[in-house]
């Protein structure tokens, strides 16, 4: 008598649709985390005013920065070291932890019980703790879909990983819009409902398919990378920031500690990883050019992308929607609007650069994807602050399919390249460079642009100020303050005017006529206007030759390289050349 065949149960780990559960459920992990890393950018007016904090007050720019800054800093800090505790302990244990982690800082951002400093700081708290539950989901995701994935298909399912991972950076930006006009709290409610099903959906439904290598923590490398890199990070955090009579604070004692202390720790990380038995991270799985230069890339182009967002943002909330005739406060929700066609131009691009990547290799999307941000850099260039909405639409929108066609691609071949016991690390370590770059793109593009703004902003600021009846001597003080005010003000859309001159009394010695004049919603966006467009110019060159250069060292990762794990060879990788692979 024949036994009857066994059907496997719907959440078994060997049905036959079981990775396409897996799929599911990391893509709603990695849409939740990335939507709340960009979710605040664009709702923090709302968020500043629900706490009752002026974010243009001396002193509360740290609040700001760190609300900010936070999440993303822990996100990059701790995704190797979860990446490789996933490896030891299973990623399906560390990814579902992350969700239980997650949800519960959420509830607590949004019951934020205090005002002013107090309330930033509650934020600010959970917000790394959410940042831990972020990493802990980031780490695991794309390793447990490329143990669940056979590797002829996981082009398209890492395509679609990465379009939830990048698209999620987008739609938060509009999503927090729409929230913030209806209640800053919203911004953060949003999440709790998604981490609560995501919780009981992971438990329920995801199994270890990885090996896993049981081995000791290294303690020494762990220690040695995160604070290296949180030293790194914080330091460019307070760079931006005015330091004495100096419009930065690069020259800040503290600030020069992190950015020498930080690389030298990371280096003692690199002899460490050499020497211990059990490391970290493998340092020899960049020998694969698939790897390496696929890592190097990423890292260049998710700086582009977020000095893309960053810049964006200020450009619309304040400049171009106040002399369009849109209020101050509601630019948030009209900028998210208008940025739609980034969002789409990414959603359409991506998951196709995913799928026909697994037929006809990474380079080829990958390295034109970075070419085509790297024209739309260009364009932003040429068109004038106040543009013609089509032109700004098509310009972004091409930014977009380029950032689709490169990052699914891009993270195929990595995951693709390195040995199956190691793909937790591997996976960490690009969720490194990724939120590195996100942290990086902030100090560097403020930098240049602070920079660009202090050549030229004192002098219009002063004159334009003089020619509303100010007097000089109040109109050269306020011109000469450093410009970080005035670029904060334009990335929350604030009109700083009234603050700047209401200590003075200034307001209540002039004409009616002109009080309107400077308090309106054309005044301050006209004015600032030409210095942010030169800055603009600065800061979108710089990074136009960074997509080129990232195109270049994508170009350099060869054919494509699936590792061969029928074999134990350590991290050496296996050449796959196909006929129509470039």
């Amino acid at each position: 008598m024949s036994t009857p065949t066994r059907t496997p149960s719907r959440w078994a780990a060997d049905h036959p649709h079981y990775r396409w559960i897996a799929l599911s459920n990391t893509t709603l992990g990695m849409l939740i985390v990335t939507i709340n890393s960009s979710i605040v950018i664009i709702s923090l007016p709302a968020i500043f005013r629900g706490i009752s904090l002026d974010p243009l007050a001396p002193g509360n720019v740290s609040y700001l920065l760190w609300i900010l800054m936070g999440f993303l800093l822990v996100s990059a800090v701790l995704v190797v070291s979860l990446g490789r505790l996933g490896d030891i302990y299973g990623r399906v244990k560390i990814y579902n932890g992350g969700f239980v982690v997650f949800s519960i800082a959420s509830v607590a951002l949004a019951l934020d019980p205090f005002q002013h400093g107090s309330g930033a700081m509650w934020l600010i708290i959970w917000r790394l703790v959410q940042g831990v539950g972020g990493a802990m989901l980031f780490a695991n995701s794309t390793a447990i879909l490329t143990d669940a994935f056979p590797s002829n298909q996981r082009g398209m399912a890492l395509g679609i990983n990465q379009v939830a991972a990048l698209g999620g950076s987008f739609i938060g930006l509009i999503l927090g819009g729409v929230l913030a006009e209806w209640h800053w709290r919203a911004v953060f409610w949003v999440s709790v409902p998604v981490g609560i099903v995501g919780t009981i959906w992971a438990y329920r439904s995801l199994h270890e398919l990885g090996e896993r290598r049981p081995a000791k923590l290294d303690i020494p490398g762990n220690l040695a990378f995160g604070v290296g890199l949180s030293a790194l990070l914080a330091a460019i955090t307070y760079g931006i920031q005015p330091y004495g009579s100096h419009t930065m604070g690069w020259l800040n004692p503290w600030v020069l500690a992190g950015l020498i202390g930080g690389p030298l720790l990371l280096v003692v990380f690199c002899i460490i990883e050499t020497k211990v038995a059990e490391p970290m991270f493998d340092l020899g799985l960049f020998k694969i050019k698939a790897f390496s230069a696929g890592n190097f890339a990423g890292l260049l182009a998710s700086m582009g992308r977020g000095g893309l967002q960053f810049m964006l943002i200020i450009w619309l909330q304040g400049i171009w929607l106040p002399l369009h005739g849109y209020s101050f406060e509601s630019t948030p929700l009209w900028a998210g609007i208008y940025l739609l066609p980034l969002t789409l131009g990414f959603l359409v691009a991506g998951p196709l650069s995913g799928f026909y990547s697994d037929r006809f290799g990474a380079r080829a999307f990958a390295t034109g994807g970075l070419l085509l941000v790297a024209a739309s850099f260009v364009g932003l260039m040429i068109i004038p602050t106040d543009f013609i909405y089509w032109q700004f639409a098509a310009i972004i929108a091409l930014a977009g399919i380029g950032s689709g066609l490169f990052s699914a691609p891009n993270t195929t071949a990595i995951m693709n390249s390195v040995p199956a016991r190691q793909r937790g690390a591997a996976a960490g370590m690009t969720g490194t460079f990724f939120n590195s770059g996100s942290s990086l793109s902030i100090g560097i593009f403020f930098s240049l642009m602070i920079a660009g703004l202090a050549s030229a902003l004192p002098k219009t600021l002063t004159n334009g100020l003089a020619a509303q009846g100010v007097s000089h001597t109040t109109a050269a003080q306020i011109g000469n303050l450093p410009p970080v005010g005035s670029l904060f003000a334009a990335f929350l859309g604030y009109n700083p005017v009234e603050s700047l001159l209401g200590p003075s009394g200034t307001l209540k010695t002039l004409p009616k006529a002109n009080v309107d004049k400077l308090t309106g919603k054309e005044f301050f966006p006209h004015l600032i206007s030409q210095p942010f467009h030169h800055g603009l110019v600065i800061v979108f060159g710089a990074a136009a030759i960074m997509m080129v250069v990232a195109a270049a060292a994508s170009l350099t990762r060869g054919t494509r390289y699936i590792h061969d794990d029928s074999s134990d060879r350590g991290t050496a990788e296996a050449e796959i050349n196909e006929s129509r692979a470039l």
